[in-house]
């Protein structure tokens, strides 16, 4: 079966649909040979040979992996500081896996990995506003009008943040755990909202995404 150019490139983990539409429109990709830069032409993943950068793309089935990313390890394929990384974890699976966004060094929890490049960038694009849960410890006693000032949203030098949902967990000496949902993805962006509103992150981590 035919299908776009750009969706087979993006089945098999090579780009988001928009980027395998870019890389065609720079003359990277071939089909049996001919260069094509043209973005409604099809092929059959099966029984055409689609190349980019002179490799042939193989069709694959998509694969998605939930696993726990423990504390300490990159959520990339490489570093280049030399720190652990998932791709150290997930070796011994026989097809190469992209992680679905990123969790901090410090951060543990549920990492997607797929070779889905149209799963990844739904799951990514900011309009879907796709949930993320966290497991989170600050230091402090939060009141409730500290917990409502990060349900309300929180400015940080990016902008106010969206509203989120809260809810305490437990308290101990000192410390307060509770329950957040995000529904975007700033750089570090819950360590930033402890910082300006006076409760340092102690531990973070995510239990689940997009209700996985």
């Amino acid at each position: 079966m035919q299908d776009r150019l750009q969706k087979i490139l993006a089945r098999a983990g090579v780009a988001s649909r928009r980027a395998a539409e870019r890389l065609i429109e720079a003359g990277r990709v071939r089909v049996n040979g001919k260069v094509i830069s043209e973005l409604g032409a099809r092929a059959d993943a099966h029984l055409d040979r689609v190349e980019l950068d002179g490799k042939r793309i193989v069709a694959e089935s998509p694969v998605y992996v939930l696993m726990h990313k423990p504390r300490a390890v990159m959520s990339t394929l490489d570093d280049p500081e030399g720190r652990p990384t998932v791709a150290e974890i997930l070796q011994d699976l026989p097809l190469r896996l992209y992680p679905v966004g990123r969790l901090d060094y410090q951060t543990s929890g549920a990492l997607l990995l797929t070779n889905d490049g149209d799963f990844t960038a739904r799951m990514l694009h900011p309009r879907h506003h796709v949930p993320k849960t966290y497991l989170v410890k600050v230091q402090g006693d939060m009141s409730a009008d500290d917990v409502a000032k990060w349900r309300d949203g929180v400015k940080l030098e990016d902008g106010i943040t969206l509203p989120t949902e809260v809810i305490v967990t437990r308290r101990e000496a000192g410390h307060t755990w509770f329950e957040l949902i995000l529904r975007e993805g700033r750089n570090q962006q819950i360590r930033r909202m402890g910082e300006e509103t006076g409760f340092p992150v102690i531990r973070l981590t995510r239990t689940a995404f997009a209700a996985i």
